[in-house]
């Protein structure tokens, strides 16, 4: 899943988890959602439904047609596809917590059981505290040699990185919180002075 086709398959049977869509619907909600407007285009969409259509993870039917217009295919997730989504939504290695798809999947995490999510989790705020050691230790290296502009991109890229940091660390309190059995609530006994 650690590829760009395998992120952007696994976002499209996330959509199609919802609900069928035709493809330029498909296109607006995953450039929506995960904010690939510049990236994401006909082009890259239409060789994954095709590829998705031959391995039977969705199927495509003609829409109704529009006051002159040929009918816009609607995809369809199916039973293999979404199968083939949980398992994926399932996955914890290191492909899970990587930029280009830690987004998707944290995006579907309502889908994702709550050991899964936290192993996704905390592998991304490894992954996150390993930016911020070499953020760091690039920036006491180079301190000295690099112009303002460069000194404030490293600056802002440790920023981010701090604030990603802290961010999962909420996330990860909240997750262990309700994954944690609640405490029993002992009466107190007679002489008890509570």
């Amino acid at each position: 899943m650690g590829n760009r086709s395998g992120v952007l398959e696994l976002a499209v049977l996330g959509l199609l988890h919802e609900a069928p869509m035709h493809g330029y619907e498909l296109r607006k909600r995953v450039n929506a959602q995960f904010g690939w407007g510049r990236v994401l285009s006909f082009g890259s969409l239409y060789p994954c439904l095709k590829a998705m259509l031959r391995n039977g993870l969705i199927t495509a039917d003609p829409g109704t047609p529009e006051s002159g217009r040929r009918p816009k295919i609607v995809y369809t997730i199916t039973a293999d596809g979404k199968d083939y989504f949980a398992h994926a939504m399932h996955e914890a290695g290191p492909s899970a917590w990587e930029d280009d798809t830690f987004g998707v999947r944290f995006s579907f995490f309502g889908r994702t059981d709550p050991a899964t999510r936290l192993r996704i989790l905390e592998g991304r705020r490894t992954r996150m505290e390993e930016r911020l050691a070499n953020f760091r230790s690039a920036m006491s290296r180079t301190a000295e040699r690099v112009d303002t502009y460069t000194l404030e991109l490293q600056r802002h890229g440790l920023e981010s990185a701090e604030r990603e940091v802290r961010w999962l660390n909420e996330l990860i309190d909240g997750e262990r919180r309700q994954q944690r059995p609640p405490e029993q609530h002992q009466p107190p006994t007679q002489g008890d002075s509570r």
